[in-house]
């Protein structure tokens, strides 16, 4: 079986699943009806409980799942995050040093960013993905704009504010991944509610890609 890789998860589900807030006890639950529902990549933002716990027990999706964590703001939580096990370094702004701590410990970043000028700056460094954060904020014409000037090799994924109900004019304006957060997980879900609108979101962005 050859190595799960972000570009190989994306391209069997572009869905990014931003777990704000879980909990180490709760997280293979939640990660088991992930992956029942398609997704195949997991974010811990690290304001979240006892985040490197939940990060290292991911482990035991290794192969099946890439995991890392978000809001990541310096390179000493690159650092752990690495040892940790994760994989994926996601970022809410662009941060050069960031990116290239990524990049040397073998981790994937993906740098937030809003404008062309950010967006140069976070692939210039070594990045490939790229947050566009808040989306809600700019929407899918600004998106398109940008990709009249991004190289074709940058995959741009919309986080903040998209929901099922606006994947379809995102994917008309270029994205091609989403990162979704309060629409699939809340504190206090369980995982058979998130299990199930983890299929409702997988079936909509099915939808929107048609």
């Amino acid at each position: 079986m050859s190595q799960l890789t972000l570009e190989t998860a994306l391209a069997e589900m572009p869905l990014i699943a931003i777990l704000r807030g879980v909990k180490s006890e709760e997280i293979i639950g939640i990660a088991d009806a992930l992956y029942d529902a398609g997704f195949r990549v997991v974010e811990v933002p690290l304001n979240s409980p006892d985040p490197f716990a939940s990060i290292t027990a991911l482990e035991a999706f290794r192969g099946r799942m890439i995991w890392g964590a978000g809001t990541v703001l310096d390179t000493a939580a690159v650092t752990e995050v690495g040892r940790a096990g994760g994989q994926l370094i996601v970022s809410p702004n662009t941060d050069p040093a960031v990116i290239s701590a990524s990049i040397s410990a073998k981790l994937t970043p993906l740098p937030g960013f809003a404008t062309a000028t950010e967006a140069f700056i976070a692939l210039n460094s070594g990045a490939r993905y790229l947050k566009l954060f808040p989306a809600s904020t700019y929407g899918p014409a600004h998106l398109k704009a940008l990709g009249a000037v991004l190289p074709s090799a940058a995959c741009v994924i919309p986080v903040g504010g998209v929901g099922p109900s606006q994947m379809a004019q995102w994917w008309q304006a270029g994205a091609r991944a989403f990162g979704v957060g309060s629409e699939l997980y809340k504190p206090g879900l369980t995982a058979n509610e998130v299990r199930w609108r983890a299929k409702d979101i997988v079936a909509a962005l099915h939808a929107a890609m048609r």
